[in-house]
C-alpha cells in the first residue's frame, strides 16, 4: 500500500512539473485583438514582438505640429470657396446691351402768336372747314409747316392763317412748306364722293351754334352755311361768304352778327348804297347827306372788312361786347335796331 501510494505520488509530481513546463511556453490569449487569435507558443512570441517593434516605430516617429490658422485667414478661405461654388453654379450672364445711338436733337419749329382778339383754329386749311377751337389774342403756336394759300399748319393740328398771327423772335427756322396731298385717280374721287354721300352728313347739315347776343363769338358757320342763308336775296353771288368768315377769324366778330346787320342795314342788299357804292353797313352814312358822305368800296367784299376792323377796334375792343350795347353807338336814332338785328339772327339759323 506504501508502494501505491508513492507510484500515484510520483505520478502527480510528474503532471504538475508537465503542466509547470507547458505554462512558461503559453502566452496569454487577448481576445480583443483578432490577429493574435489561437496562436501559441513560437509563433505567438514572435508575433509579440513584432508588435512590440511597431509600437516602439510608433512612439519613436516624431509627431507632425499643427499649426493653427488664424480666424480672419479661415473666413477669408471660406469666402473664396463660396465665391468659387457660386461662380460655377450660376449661369453665365448675358452680355451687356449695345449703348444706343443717342436721338438727334427735336428740330426746333417756329412759334407764331395770334395778333386778332379771336381767331378760329379750322381743321383744313380754307375759311369753310369745321371750326376746332378759338384762339385769343396773344396765344402763341409753333407751326409745322404753311400751306401755298396762306394757312399755318400747327404742330397740335388745325390751321389757322397766317394774316392774322406774327412770327415771335425764337431763333427757329422759318416753317417748311406743306406738301401737297397726292391726288388721286378719277375713279377713286367717283368711289370717295359715293361713300362720302352714304355715310358722311353734308357740311350744311352740320348745325352751328345758336347765335346770342354776343358779338366777339364764334358762329360755327361755313361756306355753305352762308351760302343757304343768302339764297334768294341781291347778297348771293358776291363772294361775300369768305369775306365774313374771315373777319369771324381775324376779329372774332360773329358772323350771324355781321349778316344781320349786313341784311338790315343794305335791305337785303337792293339799298341805293349797297348797289352803287358796295357799302352794306351805312358805313359814315352820317344824318343830312348820308348817300355823299357814305364811304365807297371797291368790292362789296371790301365792305365787309371795313366793318369787321370798324368792330373790332372801336366796339369790341372798347368793351361794346353784345348786341344792345353795340346799338347804342352804331344806331342810337333807331331804339329797335337791336331787337332787328336779333329777330334776323335767329330766322336765319331757322334756315339751316
Amino acid at each position: 500500500m506504501r508502494k501505491t501510494f508513492i507510484q500515484q505520488s510520483v505520478l502527480v509530481l510528474l503532471l504538475l512539473s508537465l503542466l509547470i513546463t507547458s505554462g512558461m511556453n503559453v502566452m496569454p490569449i487577448n481576445n480583443n485583438d483578432p490577429q493574435f487569435t489561437g496562436i501559441s507558443g513560437k509563433s505567438a512570441g514572435n508575433a509579440v514582438t513584432a508588435r512590440n517593434e511597431v509600437s516602439v516605430q510608433k512612439t519613436i516617429e516624431p509627431q507632425k505640429k499643427t499649426v493653427p490658422v488664424p480666424e480672419a485667414a479661415r473666413s477669408t478661405a471660406d469666402q473664396d470657396r463660396k465665391s468659387e461654388s457660386k461662380t460655377k453654379a450660376s449661369p453665365k450672364a448675358p452680355p451687356a446691351e449695345q449703348a444706343q445711338p443717342a436721338k438727334p436733337a427735336e428740330k426746333k419749329l417756329p412759334v407764331y402768336e395770334v395778333t386778332a382778339y379771336y381767331l378760329n383754329v379750322r381743321s383744313e386749311p380754307n375759311a369753310g372747314s369745321r371750326i376746332l377751337h378759338v384762339a385769343e389774342q396773344g396765344t402763341a403756336f409753333e407751326i409745322a409747316a404753311v400751306t401755298d394759300n396762306g394757312w399755318l399748319k400747327l404742330k397740335d393740328g388745325g390751321y389757322i392763317h397766317a394774316g392774322y398771327a406774327k412770327k415771335t423772335e425764337n431763333n427757329a427756322p422759318e416753317p417748311a412748306a406743306e406738301e401737297p396731298a397726292p391726288k388721286k385717280q378719277k375713279a377713286a374721287v367717283r368711289i370717295a364722293s359715293v361713300e362720302s354721300s352714304a355715310s358722311a352728313p353734308e357740311e350744311t347739315r352740320q348745325l352751328p351754334d345758336k347765335p346770342s347776343s354776343r358779338v366777339d363769338s364764334d358762329s360755327g358757320l361755313t361756306m355753305a352755311h352762308i351760302k343757304k342763308i343768302f339764297k334768294g336775296t341781291a347778297l348771293s353771288g358776291h363772294g361775300l361768304e369768305s369775306a365774313i368768315l374771315e373777319i369771324e377769324e381775324e376779329y372774332g366778330i360773329n358772323a350771324f352778327f355781321t349778316i344781320a346787320v349786313m341784311k338790315l342795314e343794305s335791305g337785303n342788299g337792293k339799298s341805293k348804297l349797297a348797289k352803287n357804292k358796295n357799302n352794306l353797313f351805312g358805313l359814315n352814312a352820317i344824318d343830312g347827306d348820308k348817300y355823299n358822305k357814305a364811304f365807297s368800296f371797291k368790292t362789296k367784299g371790301d365792305s365787309v372788312r371795313r366793318f369787321g376792323k370798324l368792330l373790332s377796334k372801336h366796339y369790341v375792343g372798347k368793351g361794346l361786347e353784345t348786341v344792345e350795347q353795340v346799338a347804342k353807338k352804331y344806331c342810337p336814332a333807331n331804339s329797335k335796331w337791336p331787337s332787328l338785328v336779333r329777330a334776323i339772327m335767329k330766322s336765319d339759323y331757322k334756315k339751316l
